[in-house]
C-alpha cells in the first residue's frame, strides 16, 4: 500500500476510536467506517497476500470466529421469530470489531496513533461531565437524563454506561500514561477526574465496583511483586472503607441494595426495584437454561422465553418489547446456547487474558483491567448485546490487543506484504 492509503487507514480507525466519546449516532457511524475498512482490508489481503501472522498467534481471535459460527448455527433452531433471531445475531456480531482493529492496525506506532484518538475522545467525554456538574451547560450533550438533577453530569446514555467507561478509561489513561511522556501528567488528571466521577457523581452501583476494581490492580501493580498478592485482597477492602466513610451516596447505594434484596425475598416480585428485578430475571435465565441446558433455545430467544416462564403477569415484569436482555450476559448466552454458551463466553475471557498475559507490562495491564471491568459489568448486565457500552468495550479491546501484539516481546511486530 501506499503510505497514503496507509494514512488514510489509521486515520479511519482513529475516527472510530474518538466516536467512542461521542452520542450513538456517531458511534453507528463509526461502525460502519470499521465495517468498510475490514472489508477493504480482506480485499487487499487476498490480492496482495499479506501475511499476518500475529493474529494466528491470538487465542482471542480463534474464540470470537467460534462464538459467531455457534450463534449462527442456533439461528436455523431458534424459538424467536427470524427478525429478533437475525438482529440479536448482529448484536453478538460486534465482537468482530476485536478482530478487525486487530487486522487494520498493522504497527505498534500505528496502535499507538489510534489510541491516542480514544484517549483525546474520552477526555472531552470526561471533561464534559465535570463541566456539566459544574453547572456549564454543554451544547453536545444528549442524555435523556439532563433534566433529573441526580443524573445532571451524564453526557450520553445513562450513568450506568457512563460510570462503566470512565472505569476503563481512567486504566488506559493509568497504564499507557508513560507512551506519551509530555501528556504523561495530564493523562493521570483525566485518569483520577474520571474515577472521582464515577464514584462520587454518578449512581451506578456496578460502576462503584468497576472503579474500585480498576483502583485496586493500579495500586497492586505498582507495588513490589512480593506485596502483590496481599494487596490484592487488603487494598479493596481498603477503599470500600474509605469510600463508605466519605460518601454518603455511596452508604446510601449500598443499603439501598440490601433493602431491595429483602424487598425481593419477601415478595418475590421484581418489577419495582432494581436489584429485585435482575434478581429475579436471573431467576428466570436459571429455569430457562434447565429447560434446555444443551442446545438452549436459540439466538433472541431470552425475552420470549422468561415470558413464557412468567406466565400472565410477563407483560407487567418484563414488557411487550422482545429485545430486551437478561442483566447478566453469561445467564443470556446460556439461555441462548444452552451451558455452551456460559463456556463460550468464559472461553472469550480466558483467551483475552491470555493473550494479554504475553504483552509487554503497560499494555497487558491495561488490556487485562478493561477485560475485569467487562466481566464485571457482564454480571450485572448484558454488555456485549448491547449497543453504546457493548462497542466501547470491543473497541478499547481491540485497540489495546493490537498494540500488545505489535510489540510483544519488545519488538514491533510489522505485517509485511
Amino acid at each position: 500500500m501506499t503510505p497514503f492509503t496507509d494514512r488514510l487507514r489509521v486515520f479511519f480507525i482513529g475516527f472510530v476510536a474518538l466516536t467512542l466519546g461521542m452520542p450513538m449516532a456517531w458511534i453507528s457511524l463509526g461502525k460502519l467506517v470499521l465495517l468498510l475498512s475490514g472489508a477493504a482490508w480482506v480485499g487487499m489481503k487476498l490480492i496482495r497476500q499479506i501475511k499476518d501472522e500475529s493474529l494466528s498467534q491470538l487465542w482471542t481471535v480463534r474464540v470470537v470466529f467460534l462464538i459467531l459460527f455457534v450463534f449462527a448455527l442456533s439461528i436455523a433452531g431458534t424459538d424467536a421469530p427470524q427478525s429478533n433471531a437475525l438482529q440479536a445475531f448482529s448484536k453478538h456480531s460486534k465482537l468482530l470489531e476485536i478482530v478487525l482493529l486487530v487486522a487494520l492496525l498493522r504497527s505498534r506506532t500505528e496502535a499507538l496513533s489510534a489510541i491516542g484518538f480514544f484517549l483525546t475522545g474520552q477526555s472531552i467525554l470526561i471533561l464534559s461531565s465535570w463541566a456539566m456538574a459544574a453547572g456549564i451547560p454543554i451544547p453536545w450533550a444528549t442524555s435523556n437524563h439532563l433534566q433529573e438533577a441526580k443524573n445532571a453530569s451524564v453526557v450520553f446514555s445513562t450513568y450506568l454506561d457512563q460510570s462503566l467507561i470512565f472505569a476503563g478509561s481512567a486504566a488506559v489513561c493509568w497504564h499507557l500514561r508513560r507512551y506519551w511522556p509530555r501528556f504523561s501528567k495530564f493523562l493521570i488528571v483525566i485518569s483520577l477526574c474520571a474515577l472521582v466521577n464515577s464514584l462520587f457523581l454518578q449512581e451506578g452501583r456496578t460502576g462503584y465496583i468497576a472503579s474500585l476494581l480498576v483502583l485496586s490492580m493500579a495500586v497492586t501493580w505498582e507495588l513490589p511483586r512480593k506485596l502483590r498478592i496481599p494487596a490484592m485482597m487488603l487494598v479493596p477492602l481498603a477503599l470500600v472503607i474509605i469510600l463508605y466513610t466519605t460518601s454518603s451516596q455511596f452508604q446510601k447505594r449500598v443499603s439501598l441494595v440490601v433493602n431491595e434484596t429483602q424487598t425481593y425475598g419477601e415478595s418475590s416480585s421484581g418489577k419495582d426495584t432494581s436489584v429485585g428485578f435482575r434478581l429475579h430475571a436471573w431467576r428466570r435465565s436459571v429455569q430457562a437454561i434447565a429447560e434446555a441446558p444443551v442446545l438452549g433455545h436459540g439466538v433472541g430467544s431470552w425475552t420470549l422465553t422468561v415470558r413464557r416462564l412468567e406466565g400472565a403477569h410477563a407483560d407487567e415484569v418484563f414488557g411487550k418489547n422482545l429485545g430486551s436482555n437478561a442483566h447478566n450476559e453469561f445467564l443470556m448466552w446460556g439461555v441462548e446456547l444452552g451451558v455452551a454458551g456460559i463456556v463460550l463466553l468464559s472461553g472469550l475471557f480466558a483467551a483475552i487474558a491470555r493473550d494479554a498475559w504475553t504483552f509487554n507490562p503497560p499494555a497487558k495491564r491495561a488490556t487485562l483491567t478493561m477485560l475485569g471491568v467487562m466481566l464485571v459489568a457482564c454480571v450485572f448486565n448484558a454488555p456485549l448485546y448491547d449497543a453504546l457500552i457493548g462497542d466501547y468495550f470491543c473497541i478499547a479491546l481491540g485497540l489495546l490487543m493490537a498494540l500488545g501484539i505489535r510489540e510483544r516481546g519488545g519488538v514491533s511486530q510489522e505485517v509485511t506484504a
